[in-house]
C-alpha cells in the first residue's frame, strides 16, 4: 500500500498577526493506522513512523515533483487567499 501525502501551505498562526511561515509548502503522510494506548505509560502512540514525517520546499511544484519522483499519492490542499479592505481613518466618521 501507498502512503498518502498531503500537501499544503499552513495558515497563519492565530498567537500572532505576523504571517512569516505561510510562503512555505508542507508535504505530510496522513495517519496509517490508528493510536494505541501503551499498557504501561498509558501514552497514546502507533508503530507508524510516516506520520512523523513533515518536508517543506518553497514552492508547490517542488512538493508534488518530489511526491511524483517517490511515487507517493498525494493531495494538494489550496489555502484561502486573505482579501484585504481598503480602510481609512475617516471612514469611521462617516
Amino acid at each position: 500500500m501507498t502512503p498518502i501525502a498531503r500537501i499544503y501551505r499552513p495558515t497563519k498562526s492565530a498567537m500572532t498577526s505576523g504571517r512569516k511561515k505561510t510562503k512555505i509548502w508542507i508535504l505530510e503522510y496522513e495517519p496509517g493506522g490508528k493510536k494505541e494506548k501503551d499498557p504501561v505509560m498509558g501514552w497514546a502512540g502507533s508503530g507508524d513512523t510516516l506520520s512523523q514525517v513533515r518536508l517543506t520546499f518553497d514552492s508547490q511544484e517542488d512538493a508534488i515533483s518530489y511526491a511524483k519522483r517517490e511515487g507517493l499519492e498525494y493531495r494538494v490542499s489550496h489555502p484561502k487567499e486573505r482579501t484585504i479592505k481598503p480602510k481609512s481613518y475617516a471612514d469611521n466618521f462617516r
